[in-house]
């Protein structure tokens, strides 16, 4: 088994970090931060993400798993949650991990895709490459999607505070120039592909660069199976984000 480090951004049981620190190698390829999903709820933890994590670390990359605060016991919600990934990105950055212009991109999935992007908007971070993404937090509640797992994490409805659920929605937020991957399965049943085809509508009208990978025979966890056959094109994504790689994503690029 992988040795894994602990750095903590905060007091609370919720607030760490695992980091697997790449090993072997005398070209780190650089720092991937990884943001499990689970609808935000606190039943749910940063394990998730162990089979990704633990490929990407045998890729060469040096992998940072974060915890960070839930609903349920666990004090989560917005902007509370947001507000540890925040704190988590700073404190990865902190303890320098890598050697200074090597890549750091974050990939999350389903509610840490919707945390992704959301780091992104606000320049925490580099890229982002996002798994069956929450993106519209507002249709989430109307759609009653994850057993309904939004409003508890909103705290309110969307007609009684709109502006948080626009400034909480990765769809109403500009990525700035930054490079994202958005990654979803035509199969899935948590969140329904339309979510992200209206994301990359609204990105290719805000003309902002964004790749696309639209899978077949593919669920909602299929995408975070480093197994499935279908994983291979989302790491192509990786390979392009080295920094001696040849070939550079296009605008609005579909893999």
């Amino acid at each position: 088994m992988t040795a894994r480090e602990t750095i903590r951004y905060g007091e609370l049981p919720s607030q760490f970090v695992e980091i697997w620190r790449a090993a072997g190698s005398s070209s780190p390829r650089g720092v991937v931060i990884a943001l499990h999903g689970g609808w935000w709820r606190d039943r749910h933890d940063l394990h998730l993400m162990d089979p990704i994590c633990a490929h990407l670390h045998r890729s060469g990359w040096t992998v940072a798993n974060v915890e960070y605060r839930r609903t349920g016991d666990d004090s989560g919600g917005w902007p509370v949650t947001m507000n540890d990934v925040e704190d988590a990105i700073a404190a990865i950055g902190a303890a320098e991990l890598e050697p200074d212009g090597l890549p750091t991109v974050a990939i999350g999935h389903s509610a840490g895709g919707h945390l992704a992007l959301m780091s992104l908007a606000q320049g925490l971070i580099e890229s982002a490459v996002a798994l069956a993404p929450i993106t519209d937090l507002a249709r989430c509640v109307r759609e009653e999607l994850g057993e309904s797992a939004t409003l508890p994490f909103m705290g309110s409805e969307p007609d009684t505070d709109p502006q948080a659920y626009l400034d909480a929605s990765p769809i109403s937020q500009a990525a700035h120039g930054h490079r994202r991957l958005i990654v979803h399965g035509c199969q899935d049943d948590r969140v329904p592909i339309e979510h992200s085809r209206n994301y990359i509508r609204v990105a290719m009208t805000d003309d902002e660069p964004v790749s696309y990978l639209e899978m077949i025979n593919t669920d909602h966890f299929d995408v975070i199976d480093p197994d499935h056959a279908n994983w291979q094109a989302t790491e192509a994504w990786f390979d392009i984000q080295h920094p001696q790689a040849k070939a550079k994503p296009g605008r609005h690029q579909a893999y």
